[in-house]
């Protein structure tokens, strides 16, 4: 019989790509428009250069700071359920047998068959049982505060190194032109590897962060004129 090859799903990877897309993409979208709203309201290169290492700096720090806040949440909630679960498991240990068995039979399995999963499973690993198949909570998908918010700090900085380096590269009459052009097309490309490696359609991820991005930088660059010419 032939060996059989391990399906490779997309859905593996949408937890860390979603996490790495939104975090480069931010970075990118939130320091270019930073640099153009100054450099629309007549900016020195010196000041478009110390805007984007702020906007940076500021960025990254937020996104860690609202990652690893939203993920300790995350994991306090897991912690408690567990901590309930492991309390039943010692008070009603036949109940949650009961539960366990009740789960499978709503996925399709016959009673008989459920009740016997369920108890070499509960057999095995009482609490992995619960906590995967009862609250969702498995290995790969736990709660991981610093983790996260390394992750988020990084990307967003990877991101924010684009438009800085190509601010600090360009010429101070081309600018906008070039801070754009450069922020656009890696924009694009974070939209069309997203897409790939969740099976959509490498077009159409494209011109959907590259019309965003387009529209974020166009509001803030007129902002930045108008308020240059106010003041």
């Amino acid at each position: 019989m032939p060996e059989r090859r391990a399906e490779r799903h997309h859905t593996g990877k949408a937890g860390w790509l979603r996490a790495a897309v939104l975090g480069a993409n931010d970075g990118i979208l939130s320091t270019a428009s930073l640099v153009l709203g100054v450099a629309a309201a007549h900016g020195s290169r010196s000041s478009l250069l110390i805007a984007g290492v702020a906007g940076l700096v500021a960025g990254a720090m937020s996104m860690a700071a609202g990652e690893y806040v939203s993920v300790h949440s995350q994991a306090d909630t897991e912690q408690a359920d567990l901590k309930l679960e492991r309390k039943e498991l010692r008070t009603d240990d036949k109940g949650e047998h009961r539960e366990l068995a009740a789960i499978y039979v709503g996925r399709g399995l016959e009673p008989a068959l459920a009740k016997q999963v369920a108890e070499q499973l509960m057999a095995h690993d009482a609490l992995g049982a619960h906590a995967r198949d009862e609250l969702g909570i498995t290995e790969t998908l736990r709660a991981r505060p610093i983790q996260a918010a390394l992750a988020s700090a990084v990307s967003f900085s990877v991101g924010a190194a684009v438009p800085l380096s190509a601010t600090a590269i360009s010429p101070q009459a081309s600018v906008i032109v070039f801070v754009s052009a450069t922020s656009l097309v890696c924009l694009a490309g974070l939209g069309a590897l997203a897409a790939q490696a969740g099976g959509a359609s490498l077009v159409k991820g494209a011109i959907r962060v590259a019309f965003w991005g387009t529209l974020a930088m166009a509001v803030t660059a007129g902002a930045g004129a108008l308020f240059g010419a106010l003041l």
